[in-house]
């Protein structure tokens, strides 16, 4: 009875730890559907300052890192605020999806950015991104509202961006952390 407690123990430990290594970045991601609309949250920590999450989330033509981003360039800039245009591209299921977007984001330095999309295939895209400090590391967490403008019937959609979004944060946190000497530089 003993070894059968202590390798139960050892199994959830080793799972735990397994969890652990598997979330380096403590990954949060939920998407809840309200009617056409989906509502998306996510929050990770990154071993970065305020000033470089700052920086990252800024860094607009470096998000072409993130998977499904095929171009992102600035295409205006006035006083805080700034027009981004993107194309991402995707497959759902065996769907190819493109979608073309210009999206003003509204700076609040080391705060974070408020965004909307002012033309674009989906129907409606806003939220926002806030830096909170967490003494060596910085939580970034991220609202959106989505509403798409395809023909793909939304529970497909749904299934994509519950399948398919958690891995683009986890490559968000890691190319934050993988290039916040970069972004320090900035930060000078």
């Amino acid at each position: 009875m003993k070894w059968a407690l202590f390798l139960l123990l050892s199994a959830v430990a080793s799972l735990a730890a397994g969890q652990e290594i598997a979330n380096p970045y403590e990954l949060t991601v939920n998407v809840y559907r309200t009617g056409e609309r989906f509502q998306i949250s996510a929050s990770y920590v990154a071993p970065i300052s305020v000033c470089s999450a700052y920086t990252f989330l800024t860094d607009y033509e470096g998000a072409r890192n993130i998977p499904g981003i095929i171009e992102s360039k600035i295409i205006g800039r006035s006083g805080n605020k700034v027009k981004v245009e993107r194309l991402i591209e995707d497959r759902i299921l065996f769907i190819p999806i493109e979608m073309r977007s210009v999206v003003e984001y509204t700076e609040t330095p080391n705060q974070g950015l408020l965004f909307e999309q002012i033309s674009g295939d989906a129907k409606f895209y806003k939220g926002s991104w806030r830096i909170v400090a967490n003494g060596n590391s910085s939580t970034l967490k991220y609202e959106s509202i989505f509403e798409p403008g395809s023909i793909v019937p939304n529970a497909v959609i749904e299934y994509f961006i519950k399948n398919s979004i958690r891995e683009r944060f986890e490559v968000m946190a890691e190319n934050a952390s993988q290039r916040n000497k970069t972004y320090q530089l900035a930060c000078k």
